[in-house]
């Protein structure tokens, strides 16, 4: 999956954080698309990330990112200059802690 790529690649540029561009804004504890009452995280442990089976990341990319100490932010590619300010670190995103 490209999340696995992705994750390799930063894994191999021994990277700080991995940022992800999504359709959705951050992670939530149920899909927001289907439950209007869907709480979205600000921080989420990556191992929760696993344990709830949110599948917000590809299975294998969550578990190389975890077993490599790599936080991911993830945050929304619709917001105008998103990828910006997730790079400045002014993202609303979630970040998956290690």
């Amino acid at each position: 999956s490209t999340d696995t790529a992705t994750v390799l690649r930063a894994v191999e540029l021994e990277c700080d954080t991995i940022l992800m561009a999504r359709a959705v804004d951050g992670v939530y504890d149920s899909d927001p698309k289907l439950n209007p009452n869907a709480k979205k995280f600000e921080t989420i442990p990556m191992q929760d990330v696993l344990d709830r089976k949110l599948g917000i990341v590809d299975l294998t990319a969550t578990v190389l990112a975890l077993e490599n100490k790599m936080p991911i932010l993830l945050f929304g590619l619709a917001e105008e200059n998103s990828i910006v300010k997730a790079a400045q670190g002014a993202s609303n995103g979630t970040t998956i802690t290690i």
